[in-house]
């Protein structure tokens, strides 16, 4: 015959399964929320549709099989991006193509040969690339000019000025010190600008 001990445990562990089971439904049911932002940016990071589809299922199958490894109170949203970025560097690695990250002085060093930033002087106060970007939102302009940009700073203007996570969010996705990270946003930033800037016509 069974002792209470023993029947106080099963029904306590079943009880922490059934938690966990209703913890890993609410994270599925808000995560689903953010496929079209984790498809915009596997899209940037693929350059192909199809690849971009697969990613995203395969970001989805990761985090619900890790679903007891998120951390409530945490955001879900930064959380599927690390795995989406951590699982398109794993792809590349794997298939031996170009790696999405680039080493910061290499890239540094390509952005001072692609432009003389150093001329290009600070931008006026009421014409920031912020709010240049928040004026265009995403008109095609600004779409191709982001697509235009080299992968870095691609993907860390787009985290930043598109979906809105931080330094620190950002730098945890890419792998990379957030000191890194504003570098490659204000690089970015400048370039996008000054592609926006050619686009425009000249008043006459």
């Amino acid at each position: 015959m069974p002792n209470r001990g023993s029947t106080s445990e099963r029904e306590a562990g079943g009880a922490g399964s059934r938690a966990r089971e209703a913890r890993a439904h609410a994270i599925e049911a808000e995560a689903i929320g953010s496929i079209d932002s984790l498809y915009r940016t596997a899209l940037r990071l693929t350059r192909s549709p199809a690849d971009a589809e697969d990613l995203v299922q395969e970001t989805y199958l990761k985090a619900f099989r890790a679903a007891e490894s998120f951390a409530p109170g945490t955001n879900l949203r930064a959380w599927l991006f690390t795995i989406l970025h951590n699982t398109a560097r794993n792809r590349a690695r794997d298939k031996a193509r170009e790696a999405l990250t680039v080493d910061s002085d290499a890239v540094e060093q390509a952005a001072e040969g692609a432009a003389p930033y150093g001329a290009f002087g600070e931008l006026s106060r009421g014409d920031t690339p912020e709010s240049l970007l928040l004026r265009d939102a995403l008109t095609p302009d600004v779409q191709a000019a982001i697509d235009a940009l080299p992968d870095a700073f691609r993907q860390a203007v787009w985290l930043r000025d598109v979906e809105e996570f931080s330094y620190a969010e950002i730098g945890e996705m890419l792998g990379i010190p957030a000191g890194t990270v504003m570098s490659r946003i204000s690089r970015g930033r400048r370039m996008l600008f000054e592609r926006l800037q050619n686009l425009r016509p000249a008043h006459v």
